[in-house]
Formats: C-alpha cells, sequence, structure tokens
C-alpha cells in the first residue's frame, strides 16, 4: 500500500467507526531508531518515524542533520535492518518559523518555507505545518487564527512548489500529506507541575479547519488540501517533569462527536509520552488517530544505560578507572551547556542535579550526541561485551527483560537489553493502535 493509503485509510476506518491508528516516532537517537527499525522488521509493520524543525533543518539542527542528511541517514539504517519499501513513512514535525520566531515574519517565514522545500524535496512525506509562534515583529499578543492559517498555507504551497519540481524528474514519487494545527502547551513537557491543560473545544477545532481550508483555497491548494489527513489538537494529555495528566475520555466527548462532521480527518495528538497502554487505546477509539511518542522513549533508553551502569559497577569492583562513568559525564555535559534543559529545571541546585536525571520531560537526550558522552557509552557496552550477564544481575537491574531473556526472545547482551528498554515502550503503542 502507497505512504499516501496507508494515512488516508486511517481517516476512512476512523469514519466508519473503526478505533484505526498510527504511532509516531518522533526521536532522532540512534537506538530509539533501531528499536523501531527493528520492531517493524520482526512485526512486518509500518511506521512512521519524523523528526521536528529544531533538530533537522537547512541550518542542521540541533543533530547537526539537514533534511536530505536526515533521509540518507534513515535509508542506511532501513537497508541495514532489512525493512522493505513503503516500511517506513517519513514525517517533519512542528515544520514552520520556531527555529527563527526571534527574527522578523518575513525572514522567519522565507526561512521556514526553504525548510519544507528541502523535506519535500528530501522525500519526506508527512508535514505536520505549524506556523502558531509569534515572529519577532508580530507583538506580544497571540497571533489570530486567521495569520496562522494564512502562514499555514504559505508554507504548504512551498511544500506543493517543490513537490512539482521533483515529480518532473520522479513522476511515481510521493505526495505530501499535511497535519494543520498546533497543541497546548508547547512541545516536550510542561514545565510547571501545575500548569492546568486546556482541552481543544470543538468550536477551536472547527475554526481551524475551516479558516486553514479558506486560506488554502485562496492559495490556489485545493488539491493540496484533500491531501490534509489530521489537526493537532490537545486531548488533555501533557507531563511535566514529576508527572503525568492522563487522559480522560468523558473531557473529549464534544471532539469526538464534532470529528464526525470532518470526513476524512483525524486528531492527531502530541506528548502522548508516559500514557498507560489503555488509555492510547482509548485515546485512537477517540479519534486521535495519530499517536506522537518521544521523550518517553529516550527515557526509556536513559533508564537501560544506568541499569547497565549499575551492573558494571557489580561486575568490575574496585576498578573505577575502568568505568565508564556515563552517567557522570552524560550530567557534565548538561551542566556544561545548559540550553536545553535550564528553563525546565528550576529550584535549587540539588533539585536541577535530580531533574537532569530522572525527569520525565528528559532534557538529557539532547546529549547522547555529544562525543564525550556517546564515547562512554560505547565503553559502557564494551565492557559489559566482556562478561556474560548473570541472569541474576538482570532480573535486579532490568526485571521486564530478564522475563523475556527467560522466555527465549531476548538474546544476553548489553545493546540487545539496553535496545529492549525502548521496544518495551514501542510494544505499548503497537497494541494501542491495532
Amino acid at each position: 500500500m502507497q505512504t499516501l493509503d496507508v494515512l488516508a485509510d486511517i481517516g476512512k476506518r476512523q469514519h466508519k467507526g473503526e478505533a484505526a491508528g498510527i504511532f509516531s516516532v518522533c526521536s532522532s537517537n540512534d537506538y530509539v531508531l533501531k528499536a523501531t527499525l527493528q520492531l517493524a522488521k520482526n512485526n512486518d509493520q509500518v511506521v512512521l518515524i519524523e523528526a521536528t524543525s529544531n533538530q533537522v533543518n537547512q541550518d542542521g539542527g540541533y543533530t547537526r542533520m539537514t533534511p536530505p542528511d536526515y533521509r540518507g541517514y534513515l535509508d542506511r539504517l532501513m537497508k541495514t535492518y532489512g525493512c522493505k519499501p513503503g516500511q517506513v513513512i517519513l514525517g517533519g514535525d512542528h515544520l514552520g518559523p520556531n527555529p527563527w520566531k526571534h527574527e522578523p515574519a518575513e525572514v522567519a517565514m522565507d526561512k521556514a518555507k526553504q525548510m519544507v522545500r528541502d523535506y519535500t524535496r528530501a522525500g519526506i512525506v508527512k508535514l505536520h505545518l505549524d506556523a502558531s509562534m509569534n515572529l519577532g515583529d508580530d507583538g506580544k499578543a497571540p497571533i489570530s487564527p486567521r495569520l496562522i492559517a494564512e502562514r499555514t498555507a504559505e508554507l504548504a504551497k512551498a511544500a506543493e512548489e517543490a513537490f512539482d519540481a521533483v515529480r518532473q524528474n520522479s513522476p511515481d514519487a510521493m505526495a505530501p500529506v499535511y497535519v494543520i494545527g498546533t497543541e497546548v502547551p508547547v512541545p516536550g513537557g510542561t514545565q510547571e507541575e501545575e500548569d492546568a491543560l486546556q482541552v481543544t473545544t470543538p468550536a477551536d477545532f472547527e475554526e481551524t479547519v475551516n479558516v486553514t481550508r479558506e486560506a488554502f483555497k485562496k492559495q490556489g491548494l485545493e488539491s493540496a488540501w484533500e491531501r490534509v489527513m489530521a489537526v493537532v489538537v490537545q486531548p488533555g494529555v501533557e507531563f511535566s517533569s514529576h508527572s503525568i495528566h492522563e487522559y480522560d475520555p468523558a473531557k473529549f466527548v464534544k471532539m469526538r462527536e464534532s470529528l464526525k462532521d470532518f470526513h476524512p480527518l483525524v486528531f492527531e495528538g502530541h506528548s502522548t509520552d508516559y500514557q498507560r497502554p489503555e488509555k492510547l487505546k482509548e485515546l485512537v477509539r477517540d479519534g486521535v488517530a495519530v499517536l506522537k511518542v518521544g521523550p518517553e522513549l529516550t527515557f526509556a533508553l536513559r533508564e537501560g544505560i544506568f541499569a547497565l551502569e549499575a551492573m558494571e559497577r557489580e561486575l568490575f569492583p574496585g576498578k573505577k578507572h575502568n568505568w565508564s562513568q556515563v552517567s557522570g559525564i552524560l550530567d557534565q555535559a548538561m551542566v556544561d551547556n545548559p540550553v536545553h534543559w535550564q528553563s525546565y529545571y528550576v529550584g535549587d541546585e540539588q533539585t536541577q542535579a535530580f531533574d537532569r536525571r530522572f525527569s520525565f520531560s528528559d532534557r538529557c537526550r539532547y546529549y547522547w550526541r555529544e562525543p564525550g558522552v556517546q564515547k562512554a557509552v560505547k565503553q559502557l557496552l564494551g565492557n559489559l561485551g566482556r562478561v556474560r550477564l548473570p541472569l541474576s544481575l538482570i532480573s535486579q537491574y532490568m526485571p521486564l527483560q530478564y522475563r523475556r531473556v527467560r522466555e527465549g526472545v531476548l538474546t544476553v547482551e548489553a545493546e540487545a537489553l539496553l535496545l529492549d528498554c525502548v521496544t518495551e515502550v514501542l510494544r505499548k503503542y503497537t497494541w494501542a493502535v491495532k
């Protein structure tokens, strides 16, 4: 089935009353991507992987990858893991002027259009267009839904123009599929424990659809509008450093009813991380057919690395000079460059130190690519690769993986155990969208 058909089929099935959906892995972490592709290969299922505008853009983003770099990297991984053509859908999340929001609107939008063109030319087909943020000369008052819609349509036009050029050389190229809207609060987790969530109202949802459809029409993008598959909403799910806002279906009933009038659109839910499996299932049932997950995956990865480090200390007592010391090196990297966490982790020094390691917001995910941290992880896996890991130690520090080892479906190897920590989260989402 073609990519467009896979995504369009979700909307058709939802509007027939089926609980159809797909989960989206929003991460650029090597181990998360490896686990995702292994899952796709082993289960023969389609997976969706997305990069954000901050991770990947024409300036390199914090991953230091442009859209063609990102596509090439994923292509190499897919080949390594033997994924079939069409088994992995690539997307872009929050594509818009956010990386340049402090610049004047004209400059920021020009850069955003270039980014969208680059994503499209790279064959990244699921595009979430997000122009909801105030730009440098917009003033402090929130910009109007109509201006957001106009800017969204400008981004869509840039993507369509890029696709027209691609199609001249590749007639069978996949057309972009669009997602519009944004969620409240900002992606990546709330910054305060007491933040009150504002569940999207039917009126706001309907206005977003109507004004954006009108803006597309003014740009001559009627055919592109037919490929708008989803609208991002806030269904009442979020997380902060140490708390999780759990989905309450009773607060989303009116939204579920409102969706019936907008065939074949579905909802896309961001920040669905840490929801229990049954809550994810309820979200899909209620029309939130695209479930975004990111920080929970790297949180699970961090848990796995810390567990392996604890095993390392038990297996090599008194040999501190050979220890990887990965947790300490990771924390030092965060202290040396606090830009990715300092506005999220408040409080005294002890509280910040705790949050850097254990916060659900998982701001340490930005630091796994640091050379010193990568070297420490490699040393950790190398140290543990020299010995046979005792089952009793796996039981102590990785009880879920211990069970799978005993069942004969997981090998006793450090990297296999680590990847399974991530896959445990992916299994939850796989079950929820079935």
